[in-house]
């Protein structure tokens, strides 16, 4: 089982002035994966603050209680949006191929995505993935790393093989 996180940022969700649906969409989108190795241990919903999402951030990742951490919004061009800068912030290494594959997955929806700034990398042995803040972008490109992503923890977690030759096997 892979442990995972979800951190949903958004303004108004933390006041209670709207519903969390794209967590929803996540949660749906990992329990639908084959085998569904999955396993939600941490829900947060944060207003959208650089510093406190760098915290939280460092908190689940060097706890050593996760293995993913999947962020929900603050990736667009919006004021407020800082998820990437905040993400950056504590990231050891990004893993841009698979920021680009959900960006070029979702143009194939919309041409909107394209405005899309998320940032995949990997602090110590957590990987962190950030996701739109719509259910169906959310829900959309997680579904277009979902297949990788076991491939990817078991490799942090010093289990999978890291030799690239492998991945086309």
């Amino acid at each position: 089982m892979y442990r995972t996180v979800l951190v949903t940022l958004s303004d108004k969700g933390a006041a209670g002035e709207r519903e969390d649906t794209a967590a929803d969409a996540v949660r749906a989108a990992l329990g639908a994966h084959a085998g569904a190795p999955f396993e939600e241990v941490g829900y947060e919903l944060l207003p959208d603050e650089r510093p406190r999402l760098r915290a939280r951030l460092r908190l689940w990742c060097d706890g050593g209680d996760a293995d993913l951490v999947l962020t929900i919004g603050g990736t667009g061009l919006g004021a407020r949006d800082r998820t990437p800068e905040a993400t950056r912030d504590v990231l050891d290494r990004e893993v841009p191929g698979l920021a680009e594959r959900m960006r070029a997955v979702g143009m194939q929806a919309t041409p909107k995505a394209a405005l899309s700034r998320a940032v995949v990398g990997v602090r110590g042995g957590t990987m962190i993935v950030n996701l739109p803040g719509s259910a169906k972008g959310a829900r959309e490109s997680l579904e277009a790393i979902l297949d990788v992503l076991p491939h990817a923890l078991d490799v942090l977690r010093g289990e999978g093989r890291g030799d690239p030759s492998a991945w086309h096997a």
